[in-house]
């Protein structure tokens, strides 16, 4: 998660921090839908008010990081090196979120998402939004339209080996084998001003 600055900020964040902690405890411990949005306010010690200053929705609280990963996407394209191409640094990215997604203690997580079908459907929408705001900022980097087919379709692409990684036994593999597909194909469609891999983008 990024790191706030300012006393304000910090103090904002430790909040947010301490409603997901709360939520997920209950919703491990209870199931997802025998937790209700006044359970995980009083476990957390905060004002239902405060719960929905900080998450608008109850499936908001499963996916908490949500936000920041969408960020994270965007940051990947603004912030590259100069020169350096696309698909790569969204591959460095895309592999990053996969360890987090994959790390300890997820295992749980995703079985309760995958046995919720608002759960499902929330992160089916959460995804769309991600990949939208990826399209865009891709578009915006090479100065094209942010509904160019192109930047659009790499941008589902990334957010699809995403998930594909996550589920796979071999998440990195399944990310090599992934993006080979993805440089491919970014190589036949990509928009004048993104140069091309090269060898070590290869």
């Amino acid at each position: 998660m990024t790191t706030p600055t300012g006393r304000r900020e910090r103090k904002k964040a430790a909040t947010r921090q301490k409603i997901a902690d709360a939520a997920l405890r209950l919703f491990l411990e209870r199931g997802y839908e025998a937790v209700g949005i006044r359970d995980v306010a009083a476990e957390a010690d905060v004002a239902v008010t405060t719960l929905f200053a900080h998450f608008p929705s109850k499936e908001a609280l499963v996916f908490d990081q949500d936000q920041d990963f969408e960020r994270r996407l965007g940051r990947a394209v603004t912030d590259r090196a100069p020169g350096e191409p696309l698909i790569p640094a969204l591959r460095r990215e895309t592999e990053a979120l996969v360890r987090h997604c994959t790390g300890d203690g997820a295992a749980p997580i995703w079985r309760m998402i995958d046995g919720s079908r608002t759960l499902l459907e929330y992160e089916q929408s959460m995804r769309l939004r991600h990949a939208e705001s990826l399209a865009a900022a891709i578009a915006a980097d090479l100065g094209l339209p942010p509904a160019t087919t192109a930047c659009r379709t790499i941008a589902r692409f990334v957010i699809d080996a995403h998930s594909l990684a996550r589920e796979a036994a071999d998440p990195e593999a399944a990310l090599d084998e992934i993006f080979r597909m993805i440089e491919a194909a970014w190589a036949v469609a990509r928009p004048t001003g993104d140069s091309p891999a090269g060898p070590a983008g290869a």
